[in-house]
């Protein structure tokens, strides 16, 4: 649900007022801010980053209204946090994780008519339905695993199809799965398998998860047992296609702690069995070229010839959900960030969507972030955006890591 707090109108601070014009202290009115952070990698989620932010903002200035907006990238916290933006209930269910052994993953159960008519026509929503949403990072990702047992060969989806299996089993009528953050490199043919597809040796040895280690051994697919799902949406803003130099193996696998050494040999791996897959399930090869097809590892295309799924720009479908145009608009300043702004942060992410509509819009914008890398002409497309880094230029990762908040909360007091 959104949180605003309501306060009583007094005058602004005149630093603020000389900053900003005085425009938007006129006739006695409070500031209006909106909080909108996307999380901090390893530190702070989005929601306590959030909650830092208006907490320094309450003390500096308590004639101020707080709308407080946290931000997914369909990573870690997805479905946590567009569920909660909304009041819904999340169940935690106990799923396998990527390496193996067992994880804690939510999946969110949503009432159609409680979302904006934006997400509703986004997702082909009608009545009065249930739509489950899921993220593969709380069951797949690639947070859940310390360095040394990060390898995309043995890792798997598994545990993400028991998300999906979960919200069949609980009668939703459409699922939304956010596939940011992955751990894995599998197609998405681990969560077929939890979903009930079988896959066989050439011996006819059942092979019950499995993952790119395994692939060798697997010379056919059997689609006849699979659980069927309702309409299936994938949030994801990769463009990437399955295969070649800039498919997920390539372009995603390093990050992942595939070794150079080892991408030809995968790469080769992965299209003998997409071809499978398509085989097992009648549809054509060609979907390996869509668009998004390569994200997560490739799940996405794997549900999309499992199961029909539909790729929706992630960050759009967040901004529908979130009614972002409109609570920008009503905002009088925007404070965002997350845990690095970079290139990549402007390129359609969360924080540097909201820049870029602030600029648009004429707001008045700040910027905060564990570390800033704007070179050149990105920093030209910030221009009249206030950016902080948050960490002193001498002070190590790990401990910068762990004071995150503390850091957060100085630098707005510093700034505001």
């Amino acid at each position: 649900m959104r949180q605003i707090y309501p306060i009583i109108p007094q005058r602004g601070d005149e630093n603020l007022r000389a900053f900003f014009g005085g425009r938007i202290f006129t006739a006695g009115l409070p500031m209006r801010a909106l909080i909108a952070f996307d999380k901090f990698k390893d530190a702070l989620t989005a929601h306590a980053a959030c909650e830092t932010a208006a907490t320094m903002l309450r003390t500096k200035h308590p004639d101020w209204q707080i709308d407080l907006c946290p931000l997914t990238d369909g990573g870690e916290g997805f479905c946590e946090t567009l569920s909660r933006n909304i009041g819904e209930r999340t169940e935690p269910i106990t799923v396998r994780g990527p390496a193996g052994g067992s994880v804690v993953a939510p999946v969110g159960f949503v009432l159609n008519h409680s979302l904006t008519p934006a997400t509703q026509q986004r997702l082909n929503l009608t009545g009065h339905g249930v739509l489950a949403v899921a993220g593969l990072a709380s069951a797949s990702g690639i947070e859940l695993l310390p360095n040394n047992q990060r390898d995309p060969w043995r890792t798997s989806t598994y545990g993400t199809g028991e998300l999906l299996k979960y919200a069949v089993q609980k009668k939703a009528g459409t699922i939304l799965l956010g596939v940011g953050g992955s751990a894995t490199n599998d197609l998405g043919l681990g969560a077929l398998a939890a979903l009930g597809f079988k896959f066989f040796d050439a011996q006819g040895k059942s092979i019950p998860v499995p993952t790119p280690a395994t692939w060798e051994r697997i010379t056919r697919i059997d689609a006849s047992g699979a659980s069927a799902l309702p309409p299936l949406f994938i949030a994801c803003d990769v463009t990437n296609p399955l295969l070649g130099p800039t498919g997920a193996t390539a372009t995603f696998g390093p990050q992942k702690g595939l070794k150079p050494t080892d991408l030809p040999r995968l790469e080769a791996q992965a299209a003998r069995m997409a071809k499978i897959l398509c085989e097992a399930c009648g549809q054509p090869f060609s979907l390996a070229e869509k668009p998004g097809a390569g994200a997560a590892g490739g799940i996405a295309f794997g549900l999309m010839v499992a199961a029909g799924a539909k790729l929706v720009p992630g960050f759009d479908l967040v901004s529908d959900w979130l009614d972002l145009p409109a609570r920008i608009a009503a905002a009088d300043l925007i404070i965002t960030g997350e845990g690095r702004f970079d290139t990549t942060s402007l390129g359609g992410k969360g924080p540097g969507s909201l820049v870029r509509e602030a600029r648009r819009l004429g707001k008045p914008a700040y910027v905060f972030a564990g570390s800033l890398a704007l070179p050149g002409k990105a920093q030209s497309s910030m221009n009249g955006i206030k950016a902080h880094p948050i960490t002193p230029p001498e002070m190590p990762l790990t401990e910068a890591l762990s004071r995150t908040a503390e850091l957060l909360a100085a630098a707005i007091n510093r700034a505001l």
